[in-house]
């Protein structure tokens, strides 16, 4: 009972102080920087990368893509950059699907430690920031949004699957993970949809219901990715500073992974409206 008490206490902290956090931009820019400065450090311990490099590339590109954007209210000389982080972002994120089907470990030799910390994390923290900021004027509800797509997808998976799951997903990386469970967490995820776009009156059902589905989908992908690393460095957790949960990397591992699709999908409808 103490350790339920302990988990649902630092999971409500965690998620009070992101929610808050989203109503003041300035308040958001600080609290992702740190907790892009953590979950980079955890993952530098998954990978055994020790170097301080990491560190550096991910505050230029948080501020000169993320910050820039956000309070200068400037694309100026950023938006074909942007462009090409994010194909950049996206093809690394689609090697790291491509290794997930195999069975073989992630290969990680030096450069593409330094690939892999800086476009698979570090540039999904510029996406998180550029989601709040797509209609080019700060607005929080688009990632709130998402991020309550996690959530519910994330807890119908696991209350799904662990009572009608026999199917597994990923065994080898995942035995508790199966295919009901995700299928669950799917459903209950375009479910939200709807009260997520009558509440936030930000983009249509239509497109909540899409973006659930690419929250599913590749924040399902992220979680199973981030277990392969785990498993790779036989750790249950990437971290111990979240009591009941395990590292903070843990709990953003979905919504890194799904940023840059969400991202993706917001300038499509920008394109075509």
């Amino acid at each position: 009972m103490k350790d339920i008490a302990i988990r649902a206490f630092s999971g409500l902290l965690y998620v009070l102080l992101l929610i808050f956090s989203l109503y003041n931009k300035h308040a958001l820019i600080i609290l992702f920087f740190l907790f892009g400065l953590i979950c980079l450090h955890e993952f530098k311990k998954l990978i055994q990368l020790k170097s301080f490099i990491p560190y550096l590339l991910f505050t230029v590109l948080y501020f000169v893509f993320g910050y820039w954007q956000l309070f200068m209210n400037s694309n100026v000389g950023l938006y074909e950059a942007t462009q090409i982080l994010q194909v950049i972002t996206i093809f690394v994120q689609l090697f790291l699907i491509k290794d997930l089907f195999s069975e073989k470990t992630i290969p990680l030799f030096s450069s593409k430690r330094f690939i892999i910390t800086t476009f698979y994390l570090s540039s999904a923290f510029v996406f998180l920031i550029l989601i709040a900021n797509y209609y080019e004027a700060y607005n929080p509800n688009i990632l709130l949004g998402a991020f309550i797509l996690v959530w519910v997808n994330d807890t119908f998976a696991y209350l799904v699957g662990s009572k009608f799951g026999k199917q597994k997903l990923f065994p080898s990386i995942s035995p508790k993970k199966t295919v009901e469970g995700f299928l669950g967490g799917l459903f209950f995820a375009c479910i939200a949809s709807y009260f997520i776009s009558y509440f936030t009156q930000t983009l249509s059902f239509t497109q909540w219901l899409i973006l659930s589905i690419i929250v599913s989908v590749f924040g399902t992908l992220g979680d199973l990715i981030e277990s392969k690393f785990k498993r790779q460095a036989n750790v249950k957790d990437s971290g111990t500073i979240m009591p009941g949960h395990g590292g903070l990397l843990d709990r953003f591992d979905s919504i890194i992974f799904a940023a840059p699709f969400i991202y993706l999908f917001l300038r499509i409808l920008h394109y075509v409206s």
